[in-house]
């Protein structure tokens, strides 16, 4: 059986590969190995996610994709979880969450065919309640966010994210030397928006 686990944390300040051992562990009381490890830093409510994709991709039926938790996975609206789900049931590949452990089973051989797919069905079901739970969760983080943003806007105290300063001179000399965004983005990490921003930045100080 192929153990391909997938770790993800979603932005670049936070360790994607801290449940790495947790997933060994489980794999070895199990008499199994990881065989293959996709880690990213990308936001899980988001489809754009090129090291989950590149692990489908590479998926043999019956491979098991193995995560720390179910929103490791996913914390995608109905529409795009609807999607994931397609191409992984579409490539045959078995989904084991440490936290949802029915799906443990799917890690095992079964002797018979009705077991396996009752077994399938069930954790199929319990899947997408999870995600359902954890999109739930993603939502209500955000509104939250967004409150205490709106309290502080009023009492005069929200200063917004602090600008990494190392990073933007590095990509302010970057367009100095002519690279193209798509090549910056690529080196850098930062978004489209951040990039046009400190476009007009530089061209403000060129005019300067």
């Amino acid at each position: 059986m192929f153990v391909r686990a997938y770790l993800r944390a979603s932005t670049k300040e936070q360790d994607a590969s801290r449940a790495r051992a947790d997933l060994e562990a489980f794999t070895e009381a199990r008499g199994l190995v990881v065989a293959a490890t996709y880690l990213e830093n990308e936001s899980g409510a988001s489809l754009q996610r090129p090291e989950l994709f590149r692990l489908l991709a590479d998926a043999r039926p019956g491979d098991v994709l193995l995560v720390e938790q179910v929103d490791r996975l996913s914390r995608l609206n109905a529409a795009d979880w609807e999607r994931l789900r397609s191409e992984i049931r579409a490539r045959q590949v078995r989904v084991v969450a440490l936290d949802l452990p029915t799906s443990w089973q799917l890690a095992a051989t079964h002797s018979d065919d009705f077991t396996a797919r009752m077994v399938e069905a069930i954790n199929g079901m319990l899947l997408d309640m999870l995600a359902a739970i954890a999109r739930k969760d993603y939502e209500d983080r955000r509104r939250r966010q967004a409150q205490g943003i709106e309290k502080a806007k009023v009492k005069g105290s929200y200063r917004g994210r602090p600008e990494d300063t190392q990073r933007n001179e590095a990509i302010l000399s970057m367009l100095r030397s002519g690279q193209s965004w798509n090549t910056i983005i690529q080196a850098t990490g930062c978004s489209r928006s951040t990039l046009s921003r400190l476009s007009r930045r530089k061209s403000g100080d060129t005019q300067g």
